[in-house]
């Protein structure tokens, strides 16, 4: 798979754009102790991450311009992520710095190095890991989504629960394939064996057509090939929204919470330029870069974008399934039995 790394530098005019030099304005990421601890590593910092290059290209070349470190970014699909670092972990191979991808507290403690990057304590509670092996970047809150043109607002059901009342709408309603942590947190909402029954009678009912890829989801609730998911990632749906697409969401107990995190390999090859690195991603200005593309900060002192979407989300009761990787395995498992078993 091909690397992207100094064609960041393509995307220069972009950042000078975005971000102000730091001559000009000051950065507090950009820890001066930091930075030479960093620079005395030399090379080039290496980040496995799931973001698509058209952001990722603009914010890494933010962190090139205000280090001068280059930065050799290797997008890959989150599985493929998790399993292309497991398999090099297990081969004693340090090919990589920094990780930053849905579920990365499932990579395990022997792959995350612990890190105290300064930037952390401005995040809520519950993007900081206790154990101090991954830190939330941006929260991909989960909500129902539909296509404006085939739904109106006021015919959107208002519980999970009304969902049973609409069996005009099986078929034309998906579910992404990977959704357990939403299913997890519906578990915890009405209580395992009553959520497992709601869920299992919306699934016979609707007929979700089950598909792969939340971003994939979106687009094609976008295109009208389904008018609703019955879940989805409100980034998701936010960024499509502001590109001028047919869509939006509305938020219904409970709103799930997972997060696109960042941690730093236990052996890293450069360990002080990721950890300057996650600093970055968890700074404000770090944060307020990927808002442009509808993302949801995890620092209370960032708007949204646009401003209104925490509000909206807010209303509702938010849980966050942070599961082990045996209990993801167990909530995967329900997920398909109750929705690929029809």
């Amino acid at each position: 798979m091909p690397r992207t790394t100094s064609t960041l530098a393509l995307c220069l005019l972009v950042v000078c754009l975005a971000a102000p030099a730091v001559g000009q304005t000051p950065r507090p990421w950009l820890v001066a102790e930091m930075l030479s601890a960093a620079k005395s590593e030399g090379g080039t910092l290496t980040v496995y991450a799931s973001m698509n290059e058209e952001e990722a290209l603009p914010y890494w070349s933010v962190f090139e311009q205000a280090t001068g470190i280059k930065v050799d970014f290797l997008r890959m699909s989150d599985a493929s992520i998790r399993a292309r670092v497991a398999i090099e972990h297990r081969a004693g191979q340090r090919t990589w710095d920094l990780v930053a991808t849905n579920l990365v507290n499932h990579l395990g403690n022997e792959i995350l190095a612990q890190s105290d990057p300064p930037q952390a304590k401005e995040l809520i509670p519950q993007a900081r890991d206790p154990n101090r092996r991954w830190y939330g970047v941006a929260g991909n809150y989960n909500a129902p989504a539909y296509n404006t043109n085939m739904i109106k607002p006021g015919a959107l059901p208002r519980s999970y629960e009304e969902f049973l009342e609409y069996r005009q709408w099986a078929r034309k309603i998906a579910i992404d394939a990977t959704d357990s942590e939403w299913l997890s947190a519906m578990f915890m909402h009405y209580g395992e064996e009553r959520g497992k029954k709601l869920v299992g009678e919306i699934a016979r009912a609707l007929e979700p057509v089950v598909i792969d890829g939340h971003l994939n989801l979106a687009r094609q609730v976008v295109a009208g090939e389904y008018w609703l998911a019955l879940n989805n990632y409100v980034p998701l749906t936010v960024n499509l929204k502001l590109a001028g697409g047919p869509t939006d969401f509305w938020a219904l107990d409970p709103v799930a919470l997972v997060f696109a995190a960042v941690g730093i390999n236990s052996r890293a090859p450069h360990p002080a330029t990721a950890l300057l690195a996650v600093n970055f991603m968890l700074s404000r200005e770090g944060q307020a870069f990927l808002t442009r593309k509808g993302r949801l900060p995890t620092r209370p002192d960032v708007a949204t974008n646009p401003p209104d979407v925490m509000d909206i989300l807010r209303q509702r009761k938010i849980v966050v399934p942070v599961t082990s990787a045996a209990e993801h395995r167990r909530m995967q498992q329900a997920f398909n039995e109750i929705f690929r078993s029809r």
